[in-house]
């Protein structure tokens, strides 16, 4: 890097938050799954949005690209350089301080770097819920989070992480500060600003800081897990309860029994809660206020009227064997880490067509190859990934089958995860060029330079 740009950096964060030899830069220019690598100037990690915006307004006079970045736990390539030209990496993990918590108007005030885990916690000290709740949320930051527009397992109650904010404060790619940290739940002066960033990737701005939305912390929960013949007989079984329970269902997931094998296999300390094998689960959370005892008997009742559809279920009867069921949902990334995945949604009541055709077709083409299919199923939301590490350099020919009867059911490629650099190209045979012009002028209207994560998204 440029002598003189390190030591504007410097002058502006302190030169030991610029980090710019290959060993300081190794963990901000690979992604999580190590499918993207490539090199940047530097990293910098400011530490307040001052700071922030004092970095963006020197690269948007140099004309120097930012990829901004959280806990760099994205799956799509989204938070690391491409390469194309030259990048710096804008890191937000320092801005990780929680600035106010407000439980009678059920608001927090947190920066871009704290940890989901963190805010979670914060808001349950405080005798609240942060309802978004994910497999990485031990280290993925709330910045990225919002920035992708993050699901997890409670989109079925509370709704995607767009839904679970009120107010944004984000530095704009010219260095400005918009301040847009309002706790109101009604506003209704104009356009709704802040919804032009969440999901956005970082391209049209940075993201610094967020005024979440809290609910009252459930004081009972219980947890299910559920054999099924079929994807079929889920999605009926949850009509079925939430006819009979309504909002007390948070989380409803699918679970193949090939994914709960390759789990076993992984992680030889978890246990099947089951003693036969089934060939699908669904693995359910419900919460309530009041008394355990009434909850849990509101359950059992639903699931003796709802007998015909299930197989077989086991409840858990303590905390630990509640985590115990969740960590074995959570683990299914980990135990099928290198194969090619999807993240795709259709309609819950077309998600069984989903799996049937996309599994035929598959066959069809790949005979053997094994497919993980599993995920949000009370949001429409399934993870398929297919085959071992030797499919992905077939990965077009992968995605053409998928995509092919995703597009056929009215479904997404992407439900949660993004675009980043995985998707980019992709998406412009499934998107409507009208969506796609209408998005490349905020993109130029937002950030004429196109300096913001360049080579994401568009």
């Amino acid at each position: 890097m440029d002598a003189r740009l390190r030591a504007a950096f410097a002058n502006l964060i302190g030169e030991k938050n610029v980090l710019a030899t290959p060993q300081e830069m190794a963990p901000y220019t690979t992604d999580w799954r190590r499918q993207y690598r490539a090199e940047a100037e530097c990293a910098l990690r400011p530490a307040s949005t001052e700071e922030v915006a004092a970095v963006v307004a020197l690269c948007a006079r140099d004309g120097i690209a930012m990829v901004p970045q959280g806990g760099n736990t994205g799956l799509c390539g989204g938070s690391v350089p491409t390469g194309a030209r030259p990048e710096v990496v804008l890191s937000l993990s320092r801005l990780d301080r929680i600035r106010s918590v407000d439980a009678l108007n059920d608001a927090m005030t947190v920066e871009a770097g704290c940890v989901l885990a963190a805010i979670q916690q914060a808001a349950d000290a405080a005798g609240r819920l942060f309802a978004l709740s994910l497999a990485a949320e031990g280290s993925c930051q709330i910045g990225g989070n919002l920035s992708t527009n993050a699901g997890g397992v409670n989109v079925l109650r509370y709704g995607n992480a767009r839904e679970q904010v009120l107010g944004l404060e984000v530095v704009l790619a010219d260095g400005r500060i918009w301040n847009g940290l309002r706790a109101l739940r009604k506003d209704n002066t104009g356009y709704d600003l802040k919804q032009l960033f969440l999901g956005a990737e970082g391209t049209l701005g940075v993201i610094t800081a967020a005024v979440l939305k809290l609910h009252p912390k459930p004081t009972a929960q219980v947890t299910a897990w559920i054999a099924l013949q079929s994807p079929a007989r889920a999605v009926e079984l949850l009509a079925r309860l939430r006819a009979r329970l309504g909002e007390r269902i948070s989380a409803f997931e699918l679970v193949s029994r090939r994914c709960l094998e390759a789990v076993l296999q992984h992680a030889p300390a978890l246990r099947d809660p089951l003693p036969q094998a089934h060939s699908w689960y669904a693995l359910a959370e419900f919460a309530d206020a009041g008394q355990p005892a009434a909850l849990a008997t509101q359950v059992q009742e639903a699931f003796a009227e709802a007998s015909g559809l299930l197989a077989d279920a086991a409840i858990a009867s303590s905390a630990a064997q509640s985590r115990a069921l969740w960590r074995l949902r959570e683990t299914i990334p980990e135990a099928q880490f290198t194969n090619v995945k999807h993240d795709i949604s259709v309609p819950v009541s077309h998600v069984p067509e989903l799996i049937e055709r996309a599994g035929a077709a598959l066959q069809a083409a790949f005979p053997g190859e094994p497919i993980y299919a599993f995920g949000h199923i009370g949001d429409g939301n399934i993870h398929y990934n297919v085959g071992s590490a030797a499919l992905l350099a077939r990965r077009a020919e992968v995605n053409s089958l998928v995509y092919g009867v995703v597009d056929a059911l009215g479904g997404s490629i992407s439900a949660e995860h993004g675009l980043g650099q995985l998707k980019r190209e992709e998406i412009r045979r499934h998107k409507d060029p009208l969506e796609l012009e209408l998005m490349r002028a905020l993109k130029r209207s937002l950030d004429p330079q196109g300096l913001m994560n360049p080579g994401k998204v568009l």
